[in-house]
């Protein structure tokens, strides 16, 4: 047993970046920076960045600065008064003279964080408006100290709580472009407007049709008709973007080969023109340049922010591979045809050849825009399907931060939620591996798999704004099913389906119970992720309540889930693969509605308030994000690199100021 147990904590290790050699242990590096509301901020460290050539180091850099170039543009695309709202806090916190020995200075304070942490003033994750817990006088008074004011809209908007209260709305009853403040439309521009102008510019019967909408925002012109802005070098952020085209120069001065050269000169080619031809030919170049240990990504891409599925928030990550652990990973990549013929899916809705399915665990050197503070664990792109299906994708896992994120966590949600003794043992002796080989199953294996039937419009035409949580439980089903195969000890990436268990234990009790302390009492869930776990998880289970496969039990006045027989489990989720492979395949609206909407949106109000309840007790931030690592490069008497440190900042509003006063670059647009 004790072999056993040592030979998982070293495949743990090695598979995601956190091999001893290359990270501090923990009491040499501090990974948490503070706390405050919902929200703990972490730390993250870039190993073996002293390894790297003085070349790639500088690639790495460029690429990090077009990055934060573009900071300012998801604060404006998550809402029109973003970015004057946050300059104005900014401008109180680095000036303000008066009193701040008061509770109202204080939750001024929180409020500016929980902003920042957001990328504005909408909760990342619920959607919902924050709720300053200072009085509009009091603000106004800070305002006048700092000689600084704001339009009445923006202040409404700050304080009336009804006032574009939701990010995005997905609730087809209140409008979803009406009901949502995320700035991709004009105010007054309705969900059937969107729908008929689209319509009418798609070309039909192409097998490669272009990304429509990605990289624009849809106004009303002065003639009232409809037309896009375009997000491009002399277009909407082009002062931004002029900033992002600039490092993207620099980065192709340094690139490590030829084939990354030419994917970075078709991305600024792109920024130039706002051509999403260009984009689709960046994205095919960018899939194919596989051979350097830098990679990134940067632009308009997942579209979760747009209710209708059409516009592309702004991120960036760099990345760093991490040799060894890619190297395990590989396999999965290799195996892809496999695991696609052995799934449960209809065989006309399976692909008869996976191509390009490349598989990297990578280190994070920075990120921006929408994937930062708070980031993804894992990466799948491009999104186009044909793109994938013609030219592969690339997955990769985030090592390092799912290092740190390993580093900062407690396990008394895990002791509070499961159901007995042997459920946590199982999941502190597995589920680390287990999450984090549900992520890779998930990016490799779960995106690439399945195909439309021909004729069939692309998802977000198709199932429209139920499209994003239906990929993601779909992938999660893939990753589901094949967790609890024997050919992943085959393949010797597990030793036994101890570790398929923990994670059916970790999935069923986080969508059933735990992810609902991040949902304030009484609303819906929204975002996409939340509802497809969700969903996943209310389907399964009341599938398998006559099979006797999930039990839901109150014990000591507390609701907890056991799962009886992981078998039958897997076939269920195998059953709803199934299911939602044709749904997707079909383009099939109703029942994708149907599923969503019956399992995924609402919340037994007794159970979600016994949920808050028992977290709130226990104290623990249901949401993380990171500071940043800083690049600060050595400059020699002809201002050319010579060298390039990383610095570790410890405090999460110096880095949010320090990024205000150096990548501010676009106007307040209102």
């Amino acid at each position: 047993m004790r072999k056993i147990q040592l030979l998982q904590i070293f495949f743990l290790l090695s598979i995601f970046g956190c091999k001893k050699n290359n990270y501090s242990v923990q009491n040499e590096f501090n990974f948490i920076s503070e706390r405050f509301d919902d929200v703990q901020i972490l730390k993250y460290q870039i190993p073996d960045f002293d390894k790297l050539t003085l070349k790639q180091k500088k690639l790495v850099y460029y690429l990090s600065m077009a990055g934060y170039s573009g900071r300012d543009i998801i604060w404006d695309q998550n809402y029109r008064h973003n970015l004057a709202i946050r300059r104005v806090l900014e401008n109180i916190i680095n000036n303000y003279d008066g009193d701040k020995n008061n509770k109202s200075w204080e939750n001024f304070i929180l409020y500016t964080k929980k902003v920042w942490f957001a990328n504005g003033i909408h909760h990342h994750y619920s959607m919902t408006k924050f709720k300053p817990k200072f009085s509009k006088k009091f603000f106004i008074d800070l305002m006048h100290n700092v000689e600084d004011t704001l339009k009445d809209e923006a202040l409404k908007a700050i304080f009336d709580e009804n006032f574009d209260n939701k990010k995005v709305n997905l609730d087809p009853k209140i409008g979803l472009v009406l009901g949502s403040a995320v700035n991709f439309y004009d105010p007054s521009i309705t969900e059937n407007e969107v729908d008929k102008y689209y319509k009418s510019i798609k070309k039909s019967n192409t097998k490669q049709p272009i990304s429509y909408g990605l990289n624009s925002k849809l106004i009303k012109n002065n003639n009232n008709m409809l037309e896009e802005k375009v997000y491009k070098l002399g277009g909407m952020y082009s002062d931004a973007i002029k900033h992002i085209i600039k490092w993207l120069k620099l980065a192709v001065s340094v690139a490590e080969n030829e084939k990354q050269a030419d994917a970075l000169k078709l991305l600024i080619k792109y920024y130039k023109t706002g051509n999403l031809n260009i984009w689709d030919e960046y994205n095919i170049a960018w899939v194919n340049a596989t051979e350097g240990d830098i990679d990134y990504i940067n632009s308009f891409i997942e579209v979760y922010n747009d209710p209708k599925g059409y516009k592309g928030s702004y991120e960036s990550i760099v990345e760093i591979k991490d040799f060894q652990a890619s190297a395990q990973m590989k396999v999965l990549s290799e195996n892809a045809q496999w695991f696609e013929d052995n799934s449960t899916i209809y065989e006309n809705h399976k692909k008869k050849n996976i191509s390009g399915v490349s598989y990297k665990v990578v280190n994070v050197a920075s990120e921006s825009g929408d994937s930062s503070p708070s980031t993804p664990i894992g990466v799948n792109l491009p999104n186009a399907n044909w793109i994938r299906s013609t030219h592969g994708s690339k997955s990769v896992s985030l090592g390092n931060i799912v290092y740190a994120y390993s580093q900062s966590g407690g396990q008394g949600i895990l002791e509070e939620f499961a159901h007995d003794q042997e459920e946590i043992e199982r999941v502190l002796k597995y589920g680390k591996l287990a999450s984090k080989l549900h992520t890779a199953l998930h990016e490799v294996l779960g995106h690439a798999s399945g195909k439309l039937n021909n004729g069939v419009g692309t998802p977000k035409e198709t199932l429209k704004s139920y499209a994003s949580t239906l990929e993601e439980g779909r992938a999660d089903l893939v990753a589901l099913y094949f967790i609890m195969d024997y050919k992943l000890v085959e393949l010797g990436l597990i030793d036994n389906l101890e570790v398929g268990k923990a994670e059916y234990d970790n999935y069923i009790r986080n969508g059933l119970l735990t992810q609902l302390r991040r949902v304030n009492l009484g609303e819906d869930i929204e975002e996409a992720h939340m509802r497809n776990r969700q969903w996943v998880s209310k389907w399964a289970y009341e599938k398998g309540l006559q099979r006797k496969v999930i039990e839901k039990i109150r014990r000591n006045n507390k609701i907890y889930y056991n799962i009886t027989d992981y078998k039958k489990l897997r076939e269920i989720f195998g059953e709803l693969l199934k299911e939602v492979q044709r749904i997707k395949s079909e383009g099939d609206y109703k029942s994708c509605s149907d599923l969503v909407e019956k399992y995924g949106v609402k919340i037994d109000p007794i159970i979600h308030k016994e949920v808050i309840s028992r977290s709130n007790k226990l104290d623990i931030a249901p949401y993380s994000g990171f500071i940043n690592p800083e690049l600060k490069p050595t400059f020699n008497n002809k201002n050319e690199i010579t060298n390039i440190e990383v610095i570790y900042p410890e405090n999460f509003k110096d880095q949010m100021l320090k990024y205000a006063e150096k990548f501010s670059f676009l106007p307040n647009y209102n």
